[in-house]
């Protein structure tokens, strides 16, 4: 499969078919339930075996467990990143909450190995987190099973990345409000597919089985309502598109992101 047509498929740039995103959801449960679910260690091994290539200069990128000879940089993360890391004197310190296995960090490596000092914590599942210590961790990149447990460890960041985690939250406004706790100075959503209309609406993501056979809830939540929700602690820098995009009922969704500053 050459690189275009991974593009396609991951990017699910796709004519109407049984793979995307369907349905309106009452609740977290009910989709779940309608959902075949995935087989959770194949998965991790194939994001394994395509993060471990990554790392070892065998392959120049990986998302989804999917393996890419050109690297796609979300130039607003990195611009963003390397904006705080100029107000920091060239350092810079990231969690990134739900990070995979470093995707966000192995795409921007080669611009954060020019700063002074970086160091990159990934919080995820705690299977990945396993995996994450044992197979691909290093002075730099580091696994977590929580926030807390990172803060206690290293310290405040200077930034939480959320890049596409939001919709795969049970209770996504609840982790927003609670990030208060945490006074961490600048928090980026990146990445992130919201809702065509004023509202939150609840799905369920059929994956191409060309990356990996499986279903699972997914929210396009209010942007609006995002926005307010984080606003309460968080004074909003820049908001930006992202250049992925998906259609949801045949509405074309652009993925979004935001910077802000805590207040």
């Amino acid at each position: 499969m050459n690189w275009l047509e991974k593009t396609k498929l991951i990017k699910h740039r796709l004519l109407p078919s049984r793979y995307g995103w369907f349905g309106d959801y009452k609740n977290w449960n009910d989709a779940r339930i309608q959902s075949n679910g995935y087989d959770e260690q194949k998965i991790l091994e194939k994001v394994k075996k395509a993060t471990i290539k990554v790392k070892s200069g065998e392959a120049e990128y990986e998302r989804d467990s999917v393996l890419f000879d050109k690297i796609e940089y979300s130039w607003p993360l990195l611009t963003s990143l390397m904006w705080i890391a100029a107000k920091k004197k060239g350092s810079l310190s990231v969690i990134d909450f739900g990070g995979s296995l470093g995707s966000s960090y192995f795409q921007n490596k080669k611009f954060l190995d020019g700063l002074e000092n970086i160091r990159w914590s990934i919080i995820e599942q705690s299977n990945f987190v396993d995996i994450g210590q044992q197979h691909i961790q290093d002075p730099v990149l580091q696994f977590f099973f929580s926030i807390e447990e990172c803060i206690t460890s290293l310290g405040i960041p200077d930034i939480l990345l959320i890049s596409c985690t939001l919709p795969y939250l049970e209770q996504p406004y609840e982790f927003m409000k609670e990030l208060k706790r945490y006074k961490i100075p600048y928090l980026i959503i990146d990445n992130t597919p919201f809702n065509f209309r004023n509202q939150d609406r609840l799905t369920i993501q059929k994956i191409h089985p060309s990356i990996y056979p499986a279903s699972y809830p997914c929210w396009f939540l209010d942007y609006d309502k995002v926005k307010l929700t984080i606003g309460n602690e968080y004074s909003i820098l820049y908001e930006y598109q992202n250049e992925l995009y998906i259609y949801l009922d045949g509405h074309k969704v652009q993925y979004q992101g935001i910077m802000a500053l805590l207040k």
